[in-house]
């Protein structure tokens, strides 16, 4: 009876310590799986619009004689609209078009939502 104990207890500390050993290796990373809907074209595009949105809003603000801190700029598949709540002069409007247009990446300027004066 004692054997028995004795075996079965090295039988249960050299199944443990394999197991330990098993459970400390690393673990393999999964790929990574886009959703069905979420393509790599369209998260470059998504990028691409945010870099877009980011450069026409800081040329903007450095801008002397445009509102850029007036002017909202959002980006859609490189298409960018421009808009604001306060009144800008047709110039501004002008210029800032101008800016955006210059931007690379940019296929076209939305200006209806920028209010004349």
């Amino acid at each position: 009876m004692k054997k028995f104990a004795i075996a079965a207890a090295t039988a249960t500390a050299l199944t443990l310590t394999m197991a330990n050993g098993a459970f400390a290796a690393e673990p393999v990373q999964a790929p990574v799986m886009l959703a069905a809907n979420d393509t790599v074209d369209n998260m470059q595009q998504e990028g691409s619009d945010t870099w877009i949105t980011t450069k026409v809003k800081a040329d903007l603000m450095t801008e002397k004689g445009v509102p850029g801190s007036d002017i909202k700029v959002e980006t859609s598949q490189g298409v960018v609209s421009l808009s604001s709540d306060v009144k800008v002069t047709d110039s501004q409007k002008e210029e800032a078009v101008r800016i955006a247009k210059n931007i690379k990446g940019v296929k076209s300027v939305m200006s209806d939502g920028l209010k004349s004066e």
